[in-house]
């Protein structure tokens, strides 16, 4: 088996690297990689560097990861800036690093590319050893892998790679794994106590009352100036909080047209008037939530475009996971628990290794605990916990 790196993912011809996905994941599709790529993302000026790893029995690709040499910690949401702080107080160099992931999308999925036959399991443990042997070839301080999907996790048992978690919230129907799955919204309601129902109906209301209201369009049904809005509006949010906006308007509209049903985009309306919208993209039984902007604040519209319209989609076109961004502990009154994400990090000075690792043992416990204090104040009124 011979190991390749290629500098660009269109090398790799798209059908070989997607018959090798594990999930149905939207972002791991050769159409959404090389268009980051080729649309001015995913660039050596943006800080990543296409690496990307193939396994090769002859000329057949057998197994594949996402990889990029990685020179700083933008758009990767595994927050590791305080090791690149010890490293460069200690005089070593942090960056590069080598990173298996999915640029500025905290989703959790399949990485280590392997098929889902029975050698499958064997193939991801020969990818991570490919990847460390990279790193160790090129002296890099340090190799990740982000947000790994459960078969991926499996692979690092018993390694030299230091296991990570945080949580996400993450919407489920039926939310329990012997409850009857949710029909509508108002199904979905009636799941919820009192106070959270009620102030659901309230926030959806005022919306209503602003004479708002929302389309639900595929990427084959929005037209260039829709495109443009919803760029638009993803600009205009980054640019509220200070961060940069990695992703081009060309890219956008690849989606549109290479992965048109993937895409989930909301529409806030008022009249003729397009004032708010949200860009979601959606596997077989998920929905991702990702982007959203408006043009004037109104009173409950960010939890309309951004939460509520994913559920109504999800229940109807009968999704059962949606998953919307990582962070926000408001998602949690709105029916979003607490799930379990995961990265694995091989980290090559022994002396950082053990501090990196004592401290993440730290970060686990204060992790749990944080977990219990949120189920606490769960949002439903029978107990149900995802992990």
């Amino acid at each position: 088996m011979k190991v390749r790196f290629h500098g660009r993912l269109r090398d790799i011809p798209a059908a070989q690297w997607d018959a090798l996905r594990g999930d149905d994941s939207p972002f791991l599709a050769h159409a959404f990689l090389s268009g980051l790529e080729e649309h001015g993302c995913a660039t050596v000026h943006n800080g990543w560097q296409p690496h990307h790893l193939g396994l090769y029995e002859g000329d057949r690709l057998v197994a594949a990861a996402p990889l990029y040499l990685k020179y700083d910690s933008h758009g990767e949401f595994v927050f590791d800036w305080s090791w690149a702080h010890a490293y460069a107080s200690h005089g070593f160099a942090y960056y590069p690093k080598l990173l298996c992931a999915v640029p500025y999308s905290p989703v959790g999925g399949s990485r280590l590319l392997g098929g889902r036959g029975t050698g499958a399991n064997a193939l991801r443990r020969t990818l991570l050893e490919a990847i460390r042997d990279e790193a160790e070839r090129l002296d890099l301080s340090s190799a990740h892998l982000n947000f790994a999907s459960p078969a991926d996790a499996q692979a690092f048992a018993g390694g030299a790679w230091l296991p990570r978690f945080d949580w996400q919230f993450h919407w489920r129907n039926p939310p329990v794994a012997d409850g009857a799955a949710w029909r509508d919204f108002d199904d979905f309601l009636d799941a919820l106590t009192h106070r959270k129902r009620k102030n659901i109906r309230q926030e959806r209301a005022r919306v209503a009352r602003a004479g708002i209201h929302c389309d639900i369009r595929h990427g084959d049904e929005l037209d260039g100036h829709e495109w443009q809005m919803l760029h638009d509006f993803y600009l205009a949010t980054f640019e509220e909080k200070g961060n940069y906006p990695a992703l081009t308007l060309a890219f956008f509209r690849h989606l549109g047209a290479t992965m048109p049903r993937n895409v989930v985009a909301v529409l806030c309306r008022r009249g003729g008037e397009t004032v708010a919208g949200s860009l979601m993209l959606r596997g077989g039984d998920t929905l991702y939530g990702r982007y959203w902007g408006c043009r004037e604040s109104v009173a409950g519209l960010h939890f309309e475009a951004c939460y509520y319209q994913g559920i109504e989609y999800c229940l109807r076109e009968g999704l059962h996971v949606f998953e919307p961004g990582a962070q926000g502990e408001h998602k949690l009154a709105r029916g979003f628990l607490p799930t379990r994400t995961r990265s694995f990090h091989w980290i090559a000075e022994p002396r950082f290794r053990a501090a990196i690792a004592a401290a993440l043992r730290r970060e686990a416990h204060a992790l749990e605990e944080y977990r219990g204090d949120l189920l606490a104040h769960s949002p439903y009124a029978a107990a149900r916990v995802e992990d």
